[in-house]
């Protein structure tokens, strides 16, 4: 059924916002989940988490690329426009809560799922991917090139997916890649097996952040957020919102903050 929704009900609505998170390796992304004052859940596919042993949050484990996209098919929902048996369609998603729980049960509490890195996804995706048996040879060799294109189908499907879900943040931590081309030239882009993602994921989630060190005119250095594609750096970065500045501090409850017009943030 199409319902309009009107500017009053809109209003209403509180403002679930979907983003990506990059930053270099060790820069401190995974701790970030220490500056939200909700209830967070870690979806933690690095076994990257000692970093939070004062970290008061719930977390799960998963280790196969199946697992994964079972776990986002429970936190997305059923897609209508999907044919039954396939991943997100009314029988997948009657499954999956059969194996997992059900969603009220298992996700119900949490505003924020935190998934610590889509750049460990894309590795397991393709792993997964490698070995399809649409992406072999009749000798059984490996079809590396079918393998990435099962791989880019199918984590913009999920992705998608999730960027649908009405009623949780949800957050992709990754790595990000400096490369220098034969001229010299520096870029930065997101650490991903197979580029279509990489390319468009700005494309496809409300907020692309860059995770920086800044350093201010006392020589204090602090973490930060570029939030525009206008840095200077050439990050990578994007706010649909358009309530950010160029740069935040790293804070995710204020920026959660910003964006639902709370004006009390911390410091």
């Amino acid at each position: 059924m199409i319902k309009v929704i009107s500017f009053e009900e809109r209003l209403k609505r509180p403002n679930f916002i979907k983003g990506a998170i990059f930053g270099k390796s060790g820069i401190g992304k995974t701790t970030l989940l220490k500056t939200l004052d909700h209830p967070t859940l870690l979806v933690d596919l690095e076994a990257g988490d000692l970093c939070l042993q004062d970290w008061e949050g719930d977390k799960v484990s998963l280790k196969t690329y199946e697992d994964i996209r079972d776990f986002c098919v429970l936190i997305a929902g059923v897609d209508p426009s999907v044919p039954e048996g396939e991943p997100f369609s009314q029988s997948d998603y009657d499954r999956v809560e059969k194996e997992i729980g059900k969603r009220s049960d298992v996700l119900g509490k949490y505003q924020t799922i935190f998934i610590d890195s889509i750049t460990v996804m894309s590795r397991l995706c393709l792993s997964w991917a490698e070995n399809l048996d649409e992406n072999k040879s009749r000798t059984g060799a490996k079809d590396i090139r079918n393998a990435y294109g099962t791989l880019g189908r199918d984590m913009m499907r999920l992705l998608t997916r999730v960027q649908h879900t009405a009623d949780k943040n949800i957050l992709f931590v990754g790595i990000l890649d400096e490369k220098t081309d034969e001229f010299n030239r520096v870029s930065f882009e997101p650490q991903m097996d197979g580029g279509k993602i990489a390319r468009e994921i700005s494309g496809i989630v409300d907020l692309v952040l860059t995770m920086d060190i800044t350093e201010d005119q006392a020589g204090n250095r602090r973490r930060c957020f570029h939030t525009t594609a206008e840095n200077e750096k050439g990050y990578p970065a994007k706010d649909r919102s358009g309530k950010l500045l160029a740069i935040e501090p790293a804070n995710l409850k204020n920026l959660f903050n910003k964006i639902n017009k709370k004006e009390k943030a911390d410091a």
